[in-house]
């Protein structure tokens, strides 16, 4: 299993240092989120400063941006980084991409389905200087003068990988995607039952690689242990308060959960929410355990399923933290 890292809140850390820390312990990849900050800017830097780490965005909001933008952001962080780019996308929710971004909003799995295939359609008309005519139900790309064609990358089109929690989102990352980026609102229950087999019947076969955002309450002291757990449980209620996650309480059962957790938020009663998510939805949703036992449970949850991880800890702590369950689940790798 690679294991990966996040740049955690990269408009307020020195990117460069971060990257070359990441390569130097060990990590395969480090990847970027969109919440306050761009995504794809801090990769630039990252890029210029590493030699192997691999970087990506995990997630860059596709519905907020034309597929011509996002092909050009990508096409140049795959060439500029020598090869070692990953796009990965997701759609956001609906409040966000008409209220936050003022863009459309329609039918996410079918829009996201053609978003990528313009992306493949804009990459391969520079590849090739054919003329570029994709036509679809929501994007439609029919001018690329050589004026603005980059031509082709000698390192070749970038990988994409789609974020995915539902069925139809998941099939569309096995039809037309590389890779699918889990989840951290997920179990190894919903993964087996619901994940995969939406996977195969989109991929048809071909290989997908599997990544997992893994949600890790740790610590190394009885208080930092326990603010780990805090926070975990509220992250959990937070990500349960969402309607189109709700289908992984579902299958537990814990529909009524979040029903309520949903109550709450719209209440804006955030603070009652993590009080909610009692020891048993805590421990399907993530792995609590010492540093030394991370590993270990992070391979007996995943293993199997997962290509890749990366520890999601929605808590202050030491990145030192992680160095233990990385060597750990790399030897495991091995031996297997």
């Amino acid at each position: 299993m690679k294991v990966d890292a996040k740049f955690d809140s990269h408009g307020s850390i020195d990117v460069a240092a971060r990257a070359i820390e990441l390569e130097a312990a060990g990590f395969d990849a480090a990847w970027t989120s969109e919440s306050a900050h761009d995504p794809f800017l801090p990769l630039m830097v990252a890029a210029a400063n590493t030699d192997r780490l691999r970087i990506g965005t995990a997630v860059a909001v596709a519905f907020a941006r034309s597929p011509m933008n996002v092909a050009h952001l990508a096409n140049d962080l795959q060439l500029y980084s020598g090869g070692r780019f990953v796009l990965g996308l997701g759609s956001q929710v609906k409040p966000h991409i008409e209220r936050r971004f003022s863009m459309p909003w329609s039918r996410p799995a079918a829009r996201m389905r053609e978003y990528i295939l313009a992306l493949r359609a804009i990459w391969r008309s520079w590849e090739t200087g054919e003329p570029l005519a994709f036509k679809g139900e929501f994007y439609t790309h029919t001018l690329m003068a050589p004026f603005f064609s980059p031509g082709p990358n000698s390192h070749g089109a970038p990988p994409i990988h789609l974020a995915a929690v539902g069925s139809a989102m998941t099939e569309v990352a096995g039809e037309v995607a590389d890779g699918i980026l889990l989840h951290p609102f997920t179990t190894r229950r919903y993964v087996v039952e619901r994940t995969m087999p939406a996977l195969e019947r989109g991929a048809r076969g071909a290989r997908r690689e599997v990544s997992v955002s893994c949600l890790v309450a740790t610590g190394t002291t009885d208080a930092s242990m326990a603010d780990a757990v805090r926070k975990t449980r509220e992250q959990i209620a937070f990500y349960g308060s969402t309607p189109a996650y709700r289908g992984v309480l579902d299958l537990h059962g814990w529909g009524e959960l979040g029903a309520g957790l949903t109550a709450l938020s719209v209440a804006r009663r955030w603070a009652e929410m993590g009080r909610l998510v009692d020891d048993d939805v805590l421990n399907e949703f993530a792995v609590v355990a010492a540093p030394n036992a991370v590993g270990a449970a992070i391979e007996k949850r995943f293993g199997g399923l997962a290509d890749r991880v990366n520890f999601y800890a929605p808590y202050d702590h030491d990145a030192r933290l992680w160095l233990t369950p990385l060597a750990d689940l790399h030897d495991g790798s091995r031996r297997v």
